[in-house]
């Protein structure tokens, strides 16, 4: 029966693709009166999420950052099945990358870099990062890093729209192989790691604070890092209008092996957080991402 409904929705979703942006984003503003003013989908958690993020704003800034948070995550669903029939040439018109030299510096003192983000504005569509990386500047390979899912059928259409620019989808456990298998082939690896999911209870070794609540974080970006003594990046994904993305990168560090522990990951929490607070709508509220607390996990 699953394999029924995923066979139903990867139809719809190839048919929905074959539209131009601006019916799609037609058909977002629809679904956002759906789900936010019929279903409601974990409105209480969103809600709940950015008071305590934010205990200075007022109940009506609150709301409004809501409102515009439940618009821009169908826009992001609506821009993932788009990439379906999305070629080269539109990719490329909507995602833009800066200081790009960076990675042309990185590359002459051969480099790995470690790039690390957040669910903020389009993340998916950094896998066009590839298509901006050449053998003539700098030749490294995207890697998407993705947390396995258990509608195994839903997890190979994502990592299909993945790997349509050139990057290559590889499960979080398998990450440090790839690296490793790479690094051995003398290859430039640029694996993208999420980095504000939640950590499973039994997994929580780490706490610092993350928009005004004590929070759980992976250690899994530095860890890595220091592991293969690569260079440590934040991608900054700034939203220009409707569909149109900016991603520039910051530096964190060129040698990760010579950072003491907490330090990678507090810089990039700090600067995840910062970039939020430019404007709150575009992150993943709806995510129970302080469902743990520190005295449960003792």
């Amino acid at each position: 029966m699953k394999l029924v409904g995923y066979y139903i929705f990867y139809g719809f979703a190839w048919l929905l693709s074959l539209l131009p942006m601006k019916i799609l984003y037609f058909i977002s503003d629809i679904f956002y009166v759906l789900v936010y003013n019929i279903f409601g989908y974990r409105k209480k958690i969103v809600i709940n999420n950015i008071t305590n993020s934010f205990p200075e704003k007022s109940k009506e800034e609150i709301n409004k950052i809501a409102k515009q948070f439940y618009h821009h995550l169908i826009d992001i669903f609506i821009e993932l099945i788009a990439m379906l029939h999305m070629s080269e040439k539109s990719i490329k018109k909507r995602m833009k990358y800066k200081n790009l030299d960076l990675f042309y510096e990185l590359q002459q003192e051969g480099k790995g870099i470690a790039g690390v983000t957040g669910h903020y504005n389009n993340w998916e569509w950094l896998n066009s990062f590839q298509l901006f990386s050449s053998k003539e500047k700098a030749n490294y390979q995207g890697l998407a890093i993705y947390k396995p899912l258990s509608d195994k059928n839903f997890e190979k259409f994502l990592n299909r729209i993945r790997e349509k620019f050139g990057a290559k989808a590889i499960p979080m456990n398998n990450t440090f192989k790839e690296l490793l298998r790479q690094k051995r082939k003398s290859e430039l690896p640029f694996p993208i790691l999420i980095s504000d999911q939640s950590p499973i209870k039994e997994e929580i070794n780490f706490w610092t604070n993350f928009l005004n609540q004590e929070t759980a974080v992976y250690l899994g970006a530095e860890k890595l890092a220091q592991k293969l003594d690569m260079a440590v990046v934040f991608l900054k994904i700034r939203k220009i209008k409707r569909g149109y993305y900016e991603t520039s990168f910051e530096l964190i560090t060129k040698n990760a092996k010579e950072t003491t522990e907490g330090e990678i990951t507090k810089k990039h929490v700090k600067l995840l957080e910062d970039l939020i607070k430019e404007n709150p709508q575009y992150w993943m509220w709806s995510h129970k991402r302080w469902k743990h607390k520190r005295e449960d996990c003792k």
